[in-house]
C-alpha cells in the first residue's frame, strides 16, 4: 500500500511541485493533502493542477491540535515541510514521532534557528563570505532546525555570487534531492 503524504508549504510551492510530480506512477507512495497556513500560497494552485485537495488553516487550528486530528483521520504516514515557515508545535511532533520531514535552504547546523529562512539564510552565507552553501533535509522537532540531518548536498559559492544567485543554485539542488529523499523515507 501507498504512503500517504501531506505537504505543508507557506509559498508558492516549487518544492511541492516538483515532490508531487516525482510520485506520479509511483508505487511507493502519493501525495494525497496540500496544507497552507495562507489562503493565497500559490501552492493552492499547484495542488489544484495536481487533483490534490488543498486547505488552508490559520494558527490556532495547528497549536490547537486541530490539523494533528485531521491528518491522523486521513491515515497520513508523513508530513513533508516544503517551505512552511510555522513552527511546529507539539502535538503534531506527538502524533507524528520521526514523520515530519523539512528542508532548509543551507548546510545545518550553520544558518539555521528562528529566522532563519529564504534569502535571510542566503545573505548570511554571503555576508560570511563562504566559500559552500547547499541545502539539508532533517526530520523536524521541538526547535528550529535541529532535527536528525538525513541528506545534504553542496554548492560551491562563486567571488560574484550574490545571494540572489545563491538561492538559486540552492534552489536547483532542493528541487534535485527532496523528491528523491521523500519517495526514499517512505520506502523505509
Amino acid at each position: 500500500m501507498k504512503k500517504r503524504i501531506a505537504i505543508f508549504a507557506s509559498g508558492g510551492g516549487s518544492n511541492a511541485a516538483r515532490i508531487i510530480d516525482h510520485l506520479k506512477g509511483s508505487q511507493v507512495a502519493e501525495v494525497v493533502h496540500v496544507l497552507s497556513n495562507r489562503k493565497s500560497a500559490g501552492v493552492h494552485a499547484i495542488a489544484e493542477t495536481g487533483g490534490i485537495p488543498s486547505m488552508s488553516f490559520n494558527r490556532s487550528a495547528l497549536e490547537e491540535g486541530e490539523i494533528a486530528s485531521f491528518l491522523t483521520s486521513q491515515n497520513i504516514d508523513l508530513v513533508v515541510l516544503a517551505g512552511f515557515l510555522m513552527k511546529i508545535p507539539d502535538n503534531l511532533l506527538r502524533a507524528f514521532p520521526d514523520r515530519i520531514v523539512n528542508i532548509h535552504p543551507a548546510l545545518l547546523p550553520n544558518y539555521g534557528g528562528k529566522g532563519m529562512y529564504g534569502m535571510n539564510v542566503h545573505e548570511a552565507v554571503k555576508a560570511a563570505g563562504e566559500k559552500e552553501s547547499g541545502m539539508t533535509i532533517h526530520l523536524v522537532n521541538e526547535n528550529y532546525d535541529e532535527g536528525k540531518l538525513l541528506f545534504q548536498a553542496k554548492t560551491a559559492i562563486n567571488e560574484g555570487d550574490d545571494a540572489s544567485a545563491i538561492a538559486k543554485k540552492v534552489l536547483r539542488l532542493e528541487h534535485r534531492f527532496y523528491p528523491q529523499i521523500v519517495e526514499a523515507l517512505c520506502k523505509a
